[in-house]
């Protein structure tokens, strides 16, 4: 019995989505992408409280990415070690996204944005961790974050109340004395 073009074209499209072979691997598809975009999105969310460009969006997008980048290979099989060259990619260009927030002031000795790309670069490597199924290490890495992002208006308040460090006679450097 000849199939019809229907048949053949809804036959087709079922198999396109056949990578995903049970309910089992779905949910652990649908749980380390929604753990990344989650992961990320706080990271986005400090940053963007703290009045910085790149956000909530932006942080959850390069977080699911990441997982995604090595989510895939691991669904096709690849080796552990194939997979260390998808991993070197995906932090290279991570790299790229990171350099475009850095902005260095004219005349200024000032350097803007490094903590924004080096939290992009976090949030890529959390989803990276996600997505190979490392959620503890995922998690627990975004809690590490918050904490070092949260203690470093304290820390500097701190530091800027903090007396000037005073340098003793016996702790100066040795000044080269004129021969006699």
């Amino acid at each position: 019995m000849a199939q019809s073009a229907w048949q053949t074209i809804g036959s087709t499209v079922a198999s396109e989505f056949s990578d995903i072979p049970d309910l089992e691997q779905l949910t652990r598809l649908v749980v380390r992408l929604l753990l990344a975009a989650v992961l990320g999105g706080i990271l986005g969310f400090e940053r963007e409280r703290s009045g910085k460009a790149a956000g909530v969006r932006t942080h959850m997008l390069v977080s699911m990415g990441a997982a995604l980048f090595v989510l895939v290979p691991i669904q096709a099989g690849m080796a552990v070690g194939d997979l260390s060259r998808v991993v070197q990619g995906v932090i290279a260009g991570i790299g790229f996204l990171c350099a475009g927030s850095i902005l260095k002031s004219e005349g200024e000795d000032q350097v803007k944005g490094l903590t924004t790309a080096a939290g992009i670069w976090l949030t890529a490597a959390v989803g990276m961790a996600a997505g190979v199924g490392r959620e503890t290490t995922a998690v627990l890495s975004t809690l590490l974050a918050l904490a070092i992002l949260s203690l470093e208006g304290p820390i500097r308040r701190m530091m800027d109340k903090a007396p000037p460090a005073v340098i003793a006679a016996a702790d100066a450097p040795p000044q080269d004395k004129p021969h006699q």
